[in-house]
C-alpha cells in the first residue's frame, strides 16, 4: 500500500515536470498511480496540469467508481485497464508531445531503436488505432497493447508505464526525444538487429 499523501504531492509534481518539460499542455493529458490492490489516483478532468495540487487528484476504484475528489479524466478507464493488465505496473502517463503528436497525425510509426536508450527503455512501440476520446472503443484498443511499456496514439498522442511514477516519466521523456529525433534524422537506420537482441537482453 503506497502513502496517500506522499502519492497525492509525487504525482502533482510528475503533472508540473510534465508541463515543465513540454511533454503536456494546459489540460491535456492524464496521469495516475496505484495507491494498492484496488485503488488509483488520476487527474482530474480539466485542471492545468502546470498548475495541479495534490488535493486536486481523484481517488477511484478498479471499477471505476469515486471514491474522494471530483470529476476524473474521461481517459480513467483504460489507467483502470492497464493495470488490471499488469499487476506490476504502478503509474500510468498519457500526454500529447509535440513531436511524437506530429508522427501520430502523419501516420508514421515511431522508430523506438534508433539508439540504445530507445531499445532500453521502450523496446518497440505500438500504434494504438485512432478511436475518440474517453470511448470504449479506445480503451478497447489501447487494451490490444497493454503490455507495452509505450504506445503512440493514432492522431491524439501516447501512453506510457511503469514500475514507478519515475519510471513512467522517464519513458515519457524518452518517447518525445526518440520523435523528435527521428524527425530530425530522417530515413536513417535502426540499430541492426542483433545489437537491438543484445540490448534486449539488458533490460
Amino acid at each position: 500500500m503506497t502513502n496517500e499523501s506522499f502519492a497525492r504531492r509525487r504525482l502533482a509534481e510528475c503533472c508540473h515536470l510534465l508541463y515543465d518539460r513540454h511533454l503536456t499542455v494546459s489540460a491535456g493529458g492524464n496521469m495516475s498511480v496505484r495507491l494498492g490492490e484496488d485503488e488509483i489516483l488520476i487527474t482530474p478532468s480539466g485542471v492545468n496540469k502546470g498548475l495541479i495540487s495534490g488535493d486536486d487528484l481523484v481517488k477511484m476504484d478498479m471499477d471505476g467508481n469515486v471514491i474522494s475528489g471530483g470529476k476524473p479524466s474521461i481517459e480513467h478507464k483504460f489507467h483502470i485497464g492497464i493495470y488490471k493488465e499488469n499487476p506490476e505496473t504502478n503509474a500510468v502517463i498519457h500526454c500529447h508531445p509535440l513531436y511524437c503528436l506530429a508522427l501520430a497525425v502523419k501516420g508514421e510509426d515511431i522508430k523506438s531503436c534508433l539508439t540504445p536508450e530507445g531499445v532500453l527503455l521502450l523496446d518497440q512501440v505500438p500504434t494504438v488505432r485512432y478511436e475518440t476520446p474517453g470511448s470504449q472503443e479506445l480503451v478497447d484498443a489501447v487494451m490490444e497493447y497493454a503490455d507495452a511499456p509505450a504506445m503512440l496514439m493514432a492522431k491524439h498522442g501516447a501512453i506510457t508505464q511503469g514500475r514507478t511514477l519515475e519510471e513512467a516519466f522517464n519513458r515519457m521523456e524518452e518517447l518525445e526525444f526518440q520523435a523528435h529525433l527521428q524527425i530530425l534524422a530522417g530515413d536513417a537506420a535502426e540499430l541492426p538487429v542483433e545489437e537491438v537482441a543484445k540490448l534486449r537482453g539488458m533490460r
